[in-house]
């Protein structure tokens, strides 16, 4: 059964905060009054760890207008990985709106295919910002799929 992949096990790493009050720990604590913002320049990066093999199906995010990661590559670790190589699992283009945008990073995943699809780690890499200054603003982060 789909659901978050996100749990208080899940290790999460950014490239950078603009300051304390906008917080890696706002990503994913499903406040619309909270956000985490990146310092100036690109890219800018978002690293998770999940603790266990994970099958992500969707990408769910929610931006500030104005402060969008406009091309974001969206790339995977397995557990087979033994020298920490990164594939790139699917390029998205976000609006630059404020409301959720949820992007398909798998079409449909057969029962035996399971296995060769799970990873341990996902990143995003956000290429190109909307914000002349590369900042990227973004108020709540899902990753839906199976453990």
């Amino acid at each position: 059964m789909a659901g978050s992949l996100i749990d208080p096990n899940t290790k999460i790493k950014v490239s950078s905060t603009l300051d304390r009050s906008v917080g890696k720990r706002y990503l994913t604590d499903r406040s619309p009054e909270t956000c985490w913002t990146s310092s100036q320049g690109l890219p800018q990066t978002i690293q998770m760890a999940f603790g266990q093999p994970v099958i992500p199906t969707t990408l769910s995010i929610t931006f500030q207008g104005g402060f969008v990661g406009t091309k974001c590559s969206v790339y995977s670790q397995s557990k087979d990985s033994a020298v920490s190589e990164w594939i790139l699992l699917r390029q998205v283009f976000p609006e630059d709106v404020n409301r959720v945008q949820s992007f398909q990073l798998r079409e449909s995943i057969e029962e035996n295919e399971s296995a060769a699809l799970a990873v341990l780690q996902l990143k995003l890499v956000f290429e190109e910002s909307s914000d002349f200054f590369g900042r990227i603003t973004i108020y709540d982060l899902d990753i839906i799929g199976m453990k």
